[in-house]
């Protein structure tokens, strides 16, 4: 953890509340009209994909382009989402499609294990930012009790998937004794949960807070906050992170850390502001729409905000974790060079920059 060494003033008027563009990966936030996200002609471009920018989970990605932060430290950054059925950021990422991913850790392993060297620049959360929601009545408080039970999922071999299968297995339980279904997550997710498709799911906000909401059920095992996933996995999660390829950064090294000292900037800022503060920097869609009101997006970003890393830096036990996982699912079958899956170089910098040290 880095301790602050000096007052760091963010100027208000970095402020901007501009909508990034959600679409394929040749969409740009830049399309936005306010001055955050519109281009400067003077800096690089640095291109990159988002697993789901309107989840909490992904926001600290938007939130630096609303904060006017990708300019301020020498990049105009254009941000796309991945669709649904459509390519994964990370292979996007990985395929050249676009320059960076903001993408779970995990991938840079299974990249390792097909001989394709994807690091992690920067780590934005230590937890997969995820709760188990279990349906009303049940009174479910550990996979334990998943026996005989259909649990949900948001695809087969998804991180929820791996996730789950790992839950479930520390509990004692095999895969033979419960069933795991797709359900996706928004109201796919809820509408499983309410016609009792499935008895308990892994989602997260702003879904689990619809659950909620609605009365549908409850919070039975919290993944949100860097303690929930050591109590819950064995160690820290580390799940958003800034992904590239090693090549890609060795011939990009002034993007990459322009790119990291705005996200770790923006740590540090979401740290030393409130939940409400946080929600009325990003776009006015990502906190109010059909899955939630801006007051509930409020109180579930303050409840879940534990899973932000304010330095950027990737926990010690993290790595360990995520790989121990993997490995019990099946995805890592041959020895990982767990050193060589991330960086904390540019992360480092970024926090000397933004006055804090070690």
């Amino acid at each position: 953890m880095f301790k602050r060494k000096l007052t760091i003033v963010l100027g208000a008027a970095a402020l901007a509340t501009g909508v990034a563009a959600c679409g394929s990966s040749n969409s740009s936030s830049g399309s936005a009209s306010n001055a955050a996200n519109t281009t400067d002609p003077k800096l690089p471009t640095v291109t990159m994909m988002v697993g789901g920018i309107d989840k909490q989970i992904y926001l600290p990605y938007q939130l630096a382009q609303n904060l006017g932060f990708y300019k301020k430290y020498g990049v105009n950054m254009q941000l796309s989402t991945e669709q649904s059925g459509g390519v994964g950021a990370e292979t996007a990422m990985a395929s050249g499609q676009v320059d960076m991913a903001g993408a779970w850790y995990v991938h840079t392993i299974d990249f390792q294990e097909k001989g394709k060297n994807v690091i992690s620049v920067a780590q934005l959360s230590g937890a997969p930012g995820e709760r188990e929601m279990c349906a009303k009545g049940t009174t479910i408080t550990s996979p334990a009790q998943w026996k005989g039970k259909t649990v949900g999922v948001t695809d087969i071999g998804s991180g929820t998937d791996e996730l789950t299968q790992y839950m479930a297995h520390r509990a004692g339980l095999t895969t033979a004794q419960y069933s795991r279904a797709a359900v996706g997550a928004g109201p796919t997710f809820v509408a499983g949960l309410q016609h009792q498709r499935i008895a308990c799911g892994m989602t997260s906000q702003p879904t689990a807070g619809a659950v909620q909401t609605k009365g549908i059920g409850y919070t039975a095992i919290n993944l949100a906050t860097t303690s929930g996933a050591q109590q819950a996995l064995g160690g820290a999660y580390p799940a958003a992170g800034v992904l590239a390829q090693a090549s890609w950064v060795s011939s990009h090294q002034k993007e990459t850390q322009a790119v990291v000292d705005a996200l770790v900037a923006t740590m540090h800022w979401i740290a030393t502001h409130s939940a409400a503060q946080i929600a009325d920097a990003m776009p006015p869609a990502f906190v109010s729409n059909g899955l939630t009101t801006k007051a509930d997006y409020i109180n579930e970003l303050a409840g879940d905000k534990g899973q932000f890393l304010p330095d950027g830096m990737m926990p010690a036990s993290g790595p360990p974790t995520v790989y121990t996982i993997e490995k019990f699912i099946g995805n890592a079958p041959h020895p990982i060079n767990l050193a060589g899956t991330y960086t904390n170089r540019y992360v480092i910098a970024a926090n000397k920059l933004e006055g804090y040290t070690q």
